[in-house]
């Protein structure tokens, strides 16, 4: 599964399955923060968000990497520019861009520490 294989190259185990009696959905979780799944609660059919971007800090260029092939080896694919180095408003970053099966965009981001 898409998110099994990202989520697994930063050390977070398979999603644990919950069913609320109303929505089936899955729950990553690490000591860093969680990251959930779901159908939508109002019964409405699940979109992904235009212009939104959903985050995941890395710990290396290396895991931005891993990450990102993850992704597009398990139905995902690459958006905007290959992963690398950018030069922005905020410094250096190293960014690996890509969209789920569904069509949310997902980063990976690597800040180099300043010299």
């Amino acid at each position: 599964m898409f998110s099994h294989a990202m989520l697994g190259t930063l050390g977070i185990g398979p999603g644990i399955a919950n069913h609320n009696g109303m929505v089936q959905r899955y729950f990553y979780r690490s000591p860093t923060g969680n990251f959930g799944i779901t159908q939508p609660l109002n019964g409405e059919p699940a979109t992904h968000g235009n212009g939104s971007t959903i985050g995941f800090k890395m710990e290396s260029p290396e895991q931005a990497d891993a990450f990102h092939a993850a992704g597009v080896a398990n139905g995902g694919s690459s958006c905007e520019e290959p992963p690398g180095l950018r030069d922005n408003g905020v410094g250096t970053l190293y960014l690996a861009y890509l969209r789920d099966p569904d069509g949310n965009k997902i980063c990976a981001m690597y800040r180099p520490p300043k010299k």
